[in-house]
């Protein structure tokens, strides 16, 4: 049996555990593992019915649970889940429909009234709850794509390390390493559903939301799906249901420990998980000294397919002091080095670009180069040290300047545009922008961040705007990004 059919079998194997135990809690509710099934077996029929060859699906994500439905659904069928972001801005989002021209597409009504073109060749789904029956409001997709990918599970969207904006195939031996373990094979199905139960509050168009769910699912525990971060609603599933172990990116572990909240509100977390996006020690410490609670760091991403690199608790009893600000150890099988600009490698705690081998590949994997600074102890402990590229990591999504500078100089008043970081005490790095109008017609920072809601993703708007007369130049005509930081 290859990995691919195991993944697809224990999705279905641990759904038929015990219809009637709890599975999902959403907004306060729980939804059984039978519900849960029930609809998944329905995405997973409507998958079913096309071609094996071309049984990519795509799904507008959103944290709600007849979309993990649909998610599971794919994927017990062994098809391919071609991640669609509906939030990521209508006019992004239509056009990257219209090239995927994907067989079929799943989302709820409103989004696909939003977004899917009315001549789509898709066959399109409507899906509204786990307790009705999907809803194809076209039953003669025509579209068949070109680009066959066997054996992939999720296509993710991402920006990746490694370059320009691209999707990302996670493979289903990937994932099966990822969220059941090195050796899948060797790593039974459980027999019962878990007592224990986590919280899920990662996005599901998200590398974290996807491994988050399938954990939860591979491991038969049941979870609180959140439609998002938020305090209050995290807290009270945090107080309800004791959890020993919670994951946080940064900038929402920056808003607990900024929050009201006290030991005895966290009493029962032993652990806190960080990963996604940069963590500074000094937030680390002031979180564990504030509710005596480590937190352990890590470093992944969606090319990996999961975490490469991370604390073990262990690890943090007995290094931590020595090695704050470190990321942690290679973990899951992975390897990893530091190369020069030429490729050489380096020795032990020289800087220089980090090159990978992710555990999910298994052992004959290749080495794939990032795009951060990074160095190696002679303990195996790695620092990320900053990118060699520009992108801004907002709270963990990361942020092209150059996508945001397009969109800018898109507007019929701007002349030229210029972005970069700004250090932000919670989300770790926010986007801000410098605009030069064009002779003669003056444009306000409001005008041009309405214009940017109609192109862009919320988390890629700059939080700060500059309207100047003319943005600082280097001699060869570029924008000069040091001055422009130095605004700001």
């Amino acid at each position: 049996m290859t990995e691919t059919h195991l993944l697809s079998r224990r999705i279905t194997e641990t759904l038929a555990l015990e219809s009637d135990s709890p599975f999902l809690e959403f907004e306060e509710r729980w939804v059984t593992r039978g519900r849960i099934d029930m609809a998944a077996r329905r995405i997973s029929a409507l998958v079913a019915g096309h071609p094996k060859a071309d049984r990519q699906v795509g799904i507008l994500l959103r944290n709600r649970p007849e979309h993990v439905s649909a998610l599971l659904g794919v994927l017990s069928a062994g098809g391919t889940v071609v991640v669609i972001n509906p939030a990521r801005g209508d006019e992004r989002t239509r056009a990257d429909i219209r090239a995927l021209e994907l067989p079929v597409l799943i989302g709820t009504p409103a989004d696909l009234a939003n977004l899917v073109p009315p001549a789509s060749k898709s066959s399109v789904v409507s899906i509204t709850g786990v307790d009705r029956d999907p809803v194809r409001t076209s039953v003669t997709a025509t579209a068949t794509r070109r680009d066959q990918r066997p054996g992939v599970a999720v296509r993710m969207l991402t920006s990746g390390t490694t370059g320009p904006p691209k999707r990302i195939d996670l493979t289903y031996d990937m994932l099966a390493r990822s969220v059941i373990g090195p050796d899948p094979e060797a790593a039974p199905a459980p027999a019962r559903p878990r007592s224990g139960v986590a919280i899920v509050n990662a996005p599901l168009v998200h590398i974290g939301g996807v491994f988050r769910v399938l954990q939860c699912v591979a491991q038969a525990r049941p979870f609180v799906l959140l439609p998002r971060f938020e305090l209050s609603r995290w807290t009270r599933a945090v107080r309800t249901h004791r959890p020993k172990a919670v994951s946080l990116v940064p900038a929402a572990l920056r808003t607990v420990l900024h929050s009201d909240l006290t030991r005895e509100d966290l009493s029962s977390i032993r652990v806190v998980t960080s990963g996604t996006a940069p963590l500074s020690a000094e937030d680390a410490d002031a979180f564990t000294g504030k509710f005596g609670i480590p937190v352990l760091t890590s470093y992944a991403a969606t090319e990996f397919g999961g975490g490469v690199a991370g604390w073990s608790l262990p690890d943090h009893q007995r290094y931590w002091k020595a090695k704050r600000g470190s990321v942690g150890r290679a973990t899951g099988g992975a390897r990893l080095r530091i190369v020069d600009a030429h490729g050489a490698v380096q020795p032990p705690d020289t800087s220089g670009l980090l090159e990978v081998v992710p555990g999910q590949l298994g052992p004959d994997g290749d080495w794939m180069r990032t795009t951060d600074m990074a160095r190696i102890d002679a303990d195996g402990f790695l620092w990320i040290l900053g990118r060699a590229d520009q992108a801004i990591i907002r709270g963990g999504f990361k942020i092209m300047p150059e996508d945001v500078r397009t969109a800018l100089e898109s507007h019929p008043a701007v002349q030229g545009a210029a972005v970069v970081g700004h250090r932000d005490p919670r989300l770790g790095e926010v986007p801000v922008a410098m605009v030069e109008p064009r002779a003669g017609r003056p444009v306000s920072p409001g005008e041009l961040t309405e214009h940017l809601r109609r192109v862009l993703a919320p988390y890629e708007i700059p939080t700060t705007i500059a309207v100047v007369a003319a943005i600082p130049r280097t001699p060869s005509g570029k924008a000069d990004l040091q001055a422009v930081r130095d605004h700001f």
